[in-house]
């Protein structure tokens, strides 16, 4: 993936993050809980982005 547009999706997921944490009214445990999603979220795409969990993903439990 090239670094351009790897930028440009984290500035839109940031983009759209702090529109709804600005304009959409919501209790503020719901805002915080919706904030650590996103950014698990990313921080996982982005690691399978580098090819850095492609381990993991093939790991199975069990026989």
């Amino acid at each position: 993936m090239p670094l351009v547009t790897l930028v440009i999706t984290l500035i839109v997921v940031g983009v759209l993050l702090w529109l709804v944490n600005n304009y959409i009214p919501m209790d503020r445990k719901i805002k915080n809980i919706l904030n650590a999603v996103v950014v698990i979220a990313v921080v996982l795409w982005l690691l399978s982005v580098f090819g850095l969990i492609d381990g993991l993903m093939d790991y199975r439990v069990g026989s």
